[in-house]
C-alpha cells in the first residue's frame, strides 16, 4: 500500500519529494471527472514498470490524499523504482 499526496493541475507530472510519510506526486491533469487519478495510475505504471490494471485506488478518490494498491510489486521495491530509501528519503 502507498500513501500518497496528489496536488492535480501541475504543469508536469512528476514525483514532488515526500511530505508527512507520504509520497507527493504533482500531475498535470486537472481534478475532475477523475482525470487526476487516471493520470497518477498511468504514471505510477510507468515508473515502476507493472500495468494500469495492477494498480488501484483504495481510499482518497476525491480526496488529494490516496491510497495506493500496487499487485506485483513489493513496498520496498516500489519505494526504491520511486527513488526513495527505506528511511523515506530521496
Amino acid at each position: 500500500m502507498l500513501a500518497a499526496k496528489i496536488v492535480p493541475g501541475s504543469s508536469k507530472t512528476a514525483l514532488a519529494g515526500t511530505l508527512d510519510h507520504m509520497v507527493k506526486i504533482k500531475v498535470a491533469a486537472p481534478p475532475e471527472k477523475g482525470k487526476a487519478n487516471e493520470c497518477l495510475v498511468a504514471f505510477l505504471a510507468r515508473q515502476l514498470g507493472v500495468r494500469k490494471n495492477a494498480i488501484a485506488i483504495v481510499a482518497g478518490q476525491t480526496s488529494p490524499v490516496k491510497h495506493v494498491r500496487i499487485e506485483g510489486i513489493s513496498a520496498q521495491m516500489c519505494l526504491e523504482k520511486l527513488g526513495f530509501s527505506a528511511q523515506g528519503s530521496r
